[in-house]
Order: C-alpha cells, then structure tokens, then sequence
C-alpha cells in the first residue's frame, strides 16, 4: 500500500507539473513541449594545419655554393667548408628553376607542419655558413678570469684551483683579445652554438655582481644584495 501511494503521488507530481506548465504557456500564449533527454554528444572540427610563414619561403643559393640533392640527402659546398645533411620523410627539398632551393612538406600532418620552418632554417643555415660563416662572442667578466690559446687548446682561469682546458673542434676557430675576449667562428652554426654554450658552462654569470661567461649580446639580470641595517 505505501509503494502504491508513493508511485501514485509521484504520478499526480508528474501530471501537476504538465498542466501547470500547459497553463503557464496558455496564459502567456507560448507553447510549451517536454522533450525528454535521451542522449548528448559533441562534434569535433578538423582543423586544417596553415603552411609556415618560415618554411614557405624559398631559399637563395649564392654562385659559390654548390648543392647536390640526392632524394632525401642534400650536401652542401662552399668556400668555407662542406656540410649534409639528411631529411626525413615529412618534408621535400626541390630545386626551382631560379636556382632557389624550397622546402616543403610531402603530407599533412602535425609533424610535417612542426617539421616544415625549422628544416628550411637548418638549409639556410648550411648555405650561408659554407659561403659567409657565422660566429659567437663571449666575455669573461671577474678579477682574475682570464683566456689564452695553447696549439688547438682554449684554455681559461676561472678561479678554480686548475685551469680549464678544452680542445677546439675541428672546423672551429677561435680568438681570443685583451684575454676576456673570445671569438669563435666557423660555417657550421650547431658546432659553433654547441662549443659556446660549453664554455659558458664552466661559470655561467651570476645576478649580483655579473661575474662569469656570457654571451657579448647577453643581458643579465641582476639582483640586488641584502641591504644593510638602517642606522
């Protein structure tokens, strides 16, 4: 008997609200509909990937480099040197009849349009470091810190108990001026980039007084020490 009077009032409940809602909608001239949710569901859009304001751009061969394209390996030559270099299958290389070399992405896809601007920047790189170069300043800043050349050897005073002495990469070549000084120079800009950031390494500079390695462009941040006791 109590389930029975518990659905009826449920039933009553249910019918109220109908004819209240009915009503509702007569007095104000709506009309009002129950529809019952059965399901809900979303749409996903395809978004399409844009093409790279970088990698779109065709890249200029000077007359004194020489390039060799061999399907996915492309070997670059100069008058400063020689580099290659092999592409994966997410981008093409293609040379235009202007003598310009294009990037380009053979499918669609996330990767390929990742892929796309930084690989047309690597060419770039390899064209202009055979046939113009590029190079890194650094500058050693604190009392005592010091660089010199020995043979192929960068040697540096950096305040330790020994001097640090790294040998220079082949390919590489570096100056050293007022002995805080160094240059470093060559037609591969990775070789370069990764020499300079491993001597950087040994005494990176540090933000209250900016003693260390940086880079001649290089802004530190510095920090300002504890003050002392106001009197």
């Amino acid at each position: 008997m109590a389930m029975a009077s518990s659905t009826s009032s449920l039933t009553c409940s249910y019918q109220s609200c109908n004819l209240k809602s009915d009503f509702l909608g007569k007095k104000n001239g709506i009309q009002v509909t129950v529809v019952p949710i059965t399901r809900v569901g979303c749409l996903r859009k395809t978004v399409e990937c844009k093409e790279s304001r970088i990698g779109k751009h065709p890249i200029e061969v000077p007359s004194n480099v020489t390039l060799t394209l061999e399907g996915q390996f492309l070997k670059v030559k100069g008058p400063l040197g020689e580099l290659s270099r092999s592409y994966p299958r997410e981008v093409k290389l293609e040379r235009l009849e202007s003598g310009h070399v294009k990037v380009s992405k053979a499918v669609e896809t996330r990767r390929a349009n990742q892929m796309h601007g930084l690989f047309r920047t690597l060419t770039d790189n390899m064209v202009v470091g055979v046939s113009k170069g590029f190079e890194k300043k650094l500058q050693l800043i604190g009392v005592g810190y010091r660089a010199m050349l020995e043979n192929r050897d960068l040697v540096l005073n950096l305040g330790f108990s020994h001097p640090v002495r790294m040998p220079i990469p082949d390919g590489l070549q570096v100056k050293v001026d007022e002995n805080t000084r160094i240059t470093i120079s060559g037609y591969d800009k990775c070789t370069i980039g990764e020499f300079a950031a491993a001597v950087r390494k040994w005494r990176p500079p540090e933000p209250y007084k900016g003693k260390g390695i940086k880079y001649a462009d290089e802004i530190v941040r510095r920090k300002e020490g504890k003050a002392g006791k106001k009197k």
